[in-house]
């Protein structure tokens, strides 16, 4: 009974996971398999966070499973069925600067965004929830600015995370992504959307950074 338990659980957990990312791919967002917290069983002693081998992983269960993500990352049905079948506790990495850019920025810098946006009646496209710490803005990608400086990389081994002008915000374009719901996190806190995607045109990020600035200096 517990094996069978143990099996429905695994499968609703494969299922979710590779229903949501092929719900991406229909889209037009590649997806990529990203790691995720180990089961009790593969801890070696609990001392682990991720299913990585990376000993002290700086970025437990929100890093892709390969580095070769970026030239792998597919909308293609059959492709993302057989990655979730070989992981079924694969976490969801959307790779950016393809579709989106999106705006990572603390959660309290978030919810104050929302609220100026609300009030503002300024376009808002996907919000989500990384386990209740970061909040994701998706927004147009601006592919690759001539300002280098406009735009940086995936935060995982990257010095300084923050840019100064704009305190604890990041701007993931093109060479970075992000874990995408309803990717599970060490703890068991999860990545969750505050506003799902609707298939409506994604807003213009210059739009949204001055308030994103803003909040980030009052809140973040």
């Amino acid at each position: 009974m517990l094996a069978v338990s143990g099996n429905r659980r695994l499968k609703a957990a494969r299922d979710r996971m590779a229903s949501a990312a092929r719900e991406y791919a229909a889209l037009g967002w590649s997806c990529f398999p990203g790691a995720h917290p180990p089961n009790a069983a593969d801890r070696k002693g609990g001392d682990r966070a991720c299913s990585c081998d990376r000993i002290g992983c700086p970025d437990p269960g929100a890093h892709p499973v390969s580095a070769a993500w970026a030239h792998q990352a597919s909308v293609d049905a059959d492709v993302i069925g057989r990655w979730w079948a070989e992981r079924p506790q694969a976490n969801i990495i959307l790779p950016t600067g393809r579709v989106f850019d999106v705006f990572d920025v603390p959660a309290a810098a978030g919810t104050l965004a929302l609220d100026r946006i609300s009030r503002g009646g300024l376009p808002v496209g996907p919000v989500a929830s990384v386990g209740g710490d970061r909040s994701l803005f998706f927004v147009a990608t601006r592919g690759a600015p001539v300002d280098e400086d406009e735009w940086w990389s995936c935060h995982l081994d990257c010095s300084p995370e923050d840019v100064v002008e704009t305190p604890g915000m990041r701007w993931h374009c093109r060479d970075s992504y992000v874990v995408a719901p309803p990717s599970v996190l060490p703890s068991g806190r999860e990545v969750s959307w505050l506003r799902p995607p609707s298939g409506d045109p994604l807003p213009d990020p210059l739009r949204l950074l001055e308030v994103l600035s803003d909040s980030c200096d009052l809140g973040g």
